[in-house]
């Protein structure tokens, strides 16, 4: 029988770096701006935080999931979403050369990342809400 290599979840691969930060924020509080420097990526330890773009569009996120990794990877440097707690939250904090290289050590974690975003839209596009 040949063993299948265990993969820790995107969350705990972020909290156990030795920088990552954590903060408490309530509900309401904006954990960043539209327009903002992206120069971190964040996961919810708890709550609920919503990603508000321009044209109006939502997208929730739930604890264990990562947000933020598109504007930090793809854009040019900046938010295109506001970050709003929806719920009390407990938010981990990791700058962009510290998830790069995590990226890099750890290449699976993009695969999980896309499969996490996939799921997450699926069951929103199937429910037909955002967060509530």
């Amino acid at each position: 029988m040949v063993a299948t290599p265990v993969c820790s979840p995107p969350i705990d691969l972020l909290a156990a770096q030795v920088d990552s930060e954590m903060f408490a924020l309530p509900t309401g509080s904006r954990v960043f701006s539209r327009g903002s420097a992206a120069n971190a990526i964040y996961g919810l330890r708890r709550g609920i935080v919503e990603l508000l773009s321009e044209t109006g569009e939502r997208i929730c996120f739930r604890p264990g999931e990562l947000f933020s990794y598109q504007d930090i990877v793809w854009r040019e440097g900046v938010h295109r979403s506001d970050a709003l707690a929806r719920t009390p939250v407990e938010v981990l904090r990791l700058d962009r050369l510290r998830f790069l290289n995590l990226l890099h050590n750890h290449p699976t974690l993009a695969i999980l990342l896309i499969g996490q975003q996939h799921q997450r839209l699926r069951e929103q596009r199937t429910s037909g809400t955002c967060c509530y």
